[in-house]
């Protein structure tokens, strides 16, 4: 099962959620948060797979929240989606280099929150492709000069290649079909690059991408 926390501060949307996400055989919402503080002590207590965050709430906002969670080592296993109201919200560009898995608006079709939440497990692309390069692009426009590249000495040339077409918001199967490769392949190679890497997630993976210098604005193609 996986084991999902709902953390927003209006129950008619937790309440829209659980509905929805209970109703699924391999999912099951083991507990909610009406803010931030609330949830990053039901993060420990619980230890979900996946947590739903508000980006706007009381106490504790979920940005604050995520970057507590994703910095923690015993809460590596713990993803966060972080929910918005706009799709542009501009926090969500600082959400994903909190360590945010992706993000989500709030009024998103059901079979896509539900895809979400799998997705986001698996270690799959989140976001839809066009979601992505915006995002890629907010990340590329505010982005100082890259860092050193030292870290990918550690990569192989194709580990690198592939790195560079995630970093341009590519998924698994259209990197395959880019490579000439099978998906279960790409999906290796993205799986090798992060654990070379010590990226927790695949938008962790764009960030690097693009803080190493590997992928540049005007890439998104």
């Amino acid at each position: 099962m996986i084991r999902v926390l709902l953390a927003d501060d209006q129950s008619l949307v937790r309440a829209g959620f659980r509905a929805l996400l209970d109703a699924q055989p391999d999912i099951e919402v083991t507990g909610e948060a009406a803010d931030g503080e609330e949830a990053l002590h039901k993060v420990r207590e619980l230890r979900p797979d996946v947590v739903l965050m508000d980006i706007r709430m009381p106490r504790l906002d979920g940005l604050v929240a995520t970057r507590r969670v994703t910095g923690a080592p015993e809460l590596a296993d713990v993803k966060v989606v972080m929910l918005t109201t706009f799709e542009l919200d501009e926090y969500v560009f600082e959400a994903i280099r909190s360590g945010a898995s992706g993000f989500l608006v709030k009024d998103t079709e059901p079979d896509e929150l539900v895809r979400a939440v799998r997705a986001v497990v698996a270690g799959d692309a989140l976001l839809s492709p066009g979601v992505t390069r915006r995002l890629i692009a907010e990340f590329a426009a505010r982005s100082k000069e890259p860092a050193a590249a030292d870290a990918l000495a550690r990569l192989t040339e194709r580990e690198r290649e592939v790195m560079a077409l995630v970093g341009i918001g590519l998924s698994n199967e259209e990197i395959a079909r880019r490579l000439v490769v099978s998906p279960l392949t790409a999906k290796t190679h993205v799986s090798r690059t992060m654990v070379k890497l010590g990226a927790r997630d695949r938008a962790q993976l764009v960030v690097l991408a693009y803080e190493s210098g590997l992928v540049r604005p005007g890439w998104l193609g």
